[in-house]
């Protein structure tokens, strides 16, 4: 049966890609946190990001098996409600075990919604439509994720100061869940397509599918990585006061979103293999070109650089590991989920390489190291058929 295209279904599915974006206030708050809490070094500063993205590997699988148990609205519903709770636990008690607390929930309500809301799409919208869809979504995130420095800065002049970015969150959370709870949606239920533990583990006896993972890991590791270590590298290398450099983040977030607008237009015409290769490289001169200078405006562009060269990877990746596996889509989306899990592993490493050599300079050149990986696995994606 055909789906009957609807705005009015389709636009409280966009906002929750809106709220996805939430996440990637990890950077500009750990920085806020560190300021707020001096006792704290750059690797318990650090120790946010694991709280937060440490869910993405415990829950992704759950999460899939939830989903077919309460159906996707409902599992998107309960990540809403989750963020709501984790932007005011902050609100409630400020210190820095009621913020771990506060991204931990956000790192669980994220997992949540990352694995249910792109199926969503596929119950509001017709089959000709779901890639335009999807598409759209990551890009109303990467606004999300744009607009949250912004955000931060401007609390930070009030009275309130940053802080008052959780009860914005909160609320928007809320608006969120309201909006989807009233507005109807006829799912499709797949009786047949149970995700276990063990029908997932099972793929990691395939080489590119465990390849492809580490890939994962490695590119949102340094995306996170990234996102806390910018701020703290501009106030150190440009003399930013803290406000100031974490818009840095927001430079970013606007590379990355210009790179996904162009990106999909050039995928349309060019292989995706040949495009990971580039990009890769583009990435990987931003990085470089990050630290050769104490200029704020040539460190900006670089940033930009990496930004625009990062922006179409994990997308890439996604659906060469789908195409390499189609039998096994519920399965592989819910490995490659797990993946984000990298966002918890590489920051505290560079929290403790900052502490050893006592610049941010140290976790930037760390960063290209990791990306040396990307590099080559440039190899491997040539080789797919």
């Amino acid at each position: 049966m055909k789906k009957e295209f609807s705005l009015v279904r389709l636009f409280p599915v966009m906002f929750g890609f809106f709220i996805m974006g939430f996440v990637d206030i990890i950077g500009v708050g750990t920085s806020n946190v560190k300021a707020d809490f001096s006792y704290l070094s750059d690797t318990q500063a650090n120790l946010l990001s694991l709280s937060c993205f440490f869910w993405f590997l415990v829950l992704a699988v759950p999460t899939g098996m939830l989903m077919n148990r309460i159906g996707r609205k409902n599992t998107v519903l309960l990540s809403f409600l989750l963020h709501v709770v984790a932007m005011i636990v902050p609100v409630v008690v400020y210190d820095f075990a009621s913020v771990m607390v506060a991204f931990g929930l956000l790192g669980m309500a994220n997992t949540l919604l990352q694995v249910s809301l792109n199926p969503l799409v596929t119950d509001v919208v017709g089959s000709g439509k779901v890639t335009g869809t999807l598409t759209l979504g990551q890009f109303v995130k990467a606004v999300s994720s744009f607009a949250g420095p912004f955000i931060v800065a401007w609390a930070s002049g009030t009275a309130f100061g940053w802080k008052l970015v959780f009860p914005i969150y909160a609320g928007m959370s809320l608006l969120a869940l309201i909006w989807l709870w009233l507005t109807s949606v006829d799912e499709v239920r797949q009786e047949h397509a149970e995700i276990s533990f063990r029908a997932t583990l099972e793929l990691f006896r395939d080489r590119r599918i465990v390849l492809y993972f580490v890939g994962i890991l490695v590119l949102v590791g340094a995306d996170v990585g990234v996102n806390v270590t910018f701020p703290e590298f501009l106030m150190e290398r440009c003399g930013l006061v803290r406000a100031d450099a974490g818009l840095g983040n927001s430079v970013y977030f606007f590379a990355r979103m210009l790179g996904a607008f162009c990106g999909g237009i050039l995928l349309m015409k060019y292989p995706e293999r040949k495009f990971f290769a580039y990009s890769v490289y583009i990435a990987l001169a931003g990085l470089i070109l990050v630290l050769l200078t104490g200029n704020l405006w040539f460190i900006l562009f670089s940033v930009v650089v990496f930004g625009i060269g990062y922006a179409n990877l994990f997308s890439i990746i996604f659906s060469l590991s789908l195409q390499r596996r189609p039998d096994r889509a519920n399965e592989v989306s819910a490995l490659l989920i797990a993946g984000i899990a990298g966002g918890a592993v590489l920051p505290p490493i560079l929290g403790v390489v900052t502490g050893w050599f006592g610049t941010q300079s140290a976790a930037m050149a760390v960063l290209i190291l990791v990306w040396l990986y990307m590099v080559w696995l440039i190899r491997e994606v040539k080789k797919t058929s």
